[in-house]
């Protein structure tokens, strides 16, 4: 798939927190993409102690943090400490990866237009979680994942770009989501790197901009 790699800007590569609740494989696939685009994950920032991510991010050097609701409150409390800790890190661009919470307005709001999420659907069909089984009980032909900028509705936001797979006759929930997270790892660096080098952005209109273009439906990764 040819891209434009513009050579990184003379400020450095773009620095990006990524939040995580689980095994972190979004995060594996974002920092292996730091090889190819101008950005540095500088933090991963876990919703859980145990979340097997937090060791990949150490192995690579990258800051690990942990924080738990347990200690909080409210969503709002929570929320309030992790927009303290991220900017302890003074992030371009914020990337969820399995982040197992629903954020409040305040942050995406503090946050708007560089926050990304991966989700493992085409959206906007499947929003939430247990997207797999659901396409698989609707008797679905095509699943995918998208990747979009985050907004207050959940799994809501602008929609940037969506990677097609197949349902096939012997899939279940299993071999499905496998097939997905294939293409959830090739599409997630794609458009944090597009962030990096100024391809992208967040129009004032709320719609992303690629280039300069507005984009009224979801990119195809293999039309670029």
């Amino acid at each position: 798939m040819p891209d434009k790699r513009p050579s990184p800007d003379l400020a450095g590569p773009l620095p990006v927190a990524v939040l995580i609740s689980g095994r972190g494989s979004n995060l594996k696939a974002l920092i292996a993409g730091q090889a190819d685009w101008p950005y540095r994950v500088v933090v991963a920032i876990s919703s859980a102690a145990d979340a097997p991510g937090l060791e990949l991010a150490r192995a690579a050097g990258i800051a690990a943090e942990v924080l738990e609701s347990k200690s909080f409150a409210d969503r709002d409390e929570y929320d309030r400490a992790l927009a303290t800790l991220i900017d302890r890190y003074a992030p371009g661009l914020v990337a969820l990866a399995g982040f197992m919470r629903i954020l409040t307005p305040a942050l995406v709001e503090r946050y708007a237009g560089r926050m990304l999420n991966i989700h493992p659907s085409l959206l906007p069909r499947h929003r939430g979680l247990h997207t797999h089984r659901r396409v698989l009980e609707a008797g679905e032909r095509e699943h995918g994942a998208t990747v979009h900028f985050v907004t207050a509705e959940l799994d809501g936001g602008p929609r940037i770009l969506q990677a097609r797979v197949p349902v096939l006759a012997h899939d279940d929930a299993q071999t499905l989501a496998a097939r997905v997270l294939v293409e959830e790892h090739r599409i997630y660096p794609l458009a944090v790197g597009w962030m990096a080098t100024g391809r992208l952005r967040l129009g004032a209109d709320g719609r992303p901009e690629l280039d300069g273009v507005p984009l009224d439906t979801p990119l195809d990764p293999d039309a670029r």
